[in-house]
């Protein structure tokens, strides 16, 4: 089953790709991970993305293809996959079908006041770890002890312009996977345990 998950920053994607991995057994391919793991690096790739990344804009698209690519060959994909992050714009989504069939997209409906809450809040450590401020107020890290830092793309014109971005280049994939019959709507506004049971009644 080859799931592309899809909506604007903070919709809650990534939460739900976690819960989906586990209960359906097929790996979570988010390229937002794939950068930032590049970045911690100081790969070439890394802090080229970077520059990007900071400003709210998108990476460009055959860094991200080919990134996407070589994971989807991988043999923990056979079986199926969650893509997280890709595509995330027409000349990606083209790319993809090259390489592969999409069977689901779920787009994540929720309004930008919403994600400005959830991004805004959100604190990040150097381990990994992800908090937010709502249930997690302490600035250190649970895990690893470390002061909990607000990520450059969770800064608030940073999240505005992210959206502005999403509207303009990323929401037509909704009229693109809408007319291959393939994309299903569901409200993100809903709690994590909520939209799960929807998405887990959409794929059966």
């Amino acid at each position: 089953m080859n799931i592309i998950l899809l909506g604007a920053p903070g919709a809650g994607k990534g939460s739900q790709a976690a819960k989906l991995k586990e209960y359906y057994g097929i790996p979570h391919i988010s390229t937002g991970d794939a950068f930032r793991s590049n970045i911690a690096r100081g790969t070439e790739i890394g802090i080229y993305a970077k520059s990007f990344m900071d400003k709210g804009q998108l990476v460009p698209d055959d860094v991200v293809v080919r990134i996407v690519a070589a994971r989807l060959a991988e043999e923990d994909c056979k079986k199926g996959f969650l893509l997280d992050g890709f595509p995330r714009s027409i000349p990606q989504a083209e790319a993809l079908e090259k390489l592969t069939k999409v069977d689901y997209v779920i787009n994540f409906v929720v309004d930008p006041a919403t994600v400005i809450a959830r991004l805004g809040g959100r604190r990040s450590c150097v381990c990994g770890e992800t908090y937010h401020v709502s249930t997690h107020p302490s600035p250190i890290c649970d895990k690893c002890g470390a002061t909990l830092f607000v990520r450059d793309d969770d800064k608030e014109e940073i999240i505005l312009n992210r959206l502005a971005v999403y509207e303009k280049t990323t929401a037509p994939l909704q009229d693109f996977y809408a007319k291959r019959g393939v994309l299903v709507n569901v409200d993100a506004a809903k709690s994590v345990d909520e939209v799960f049971e929807e998405i887990k009644s959409i794929l059966g």
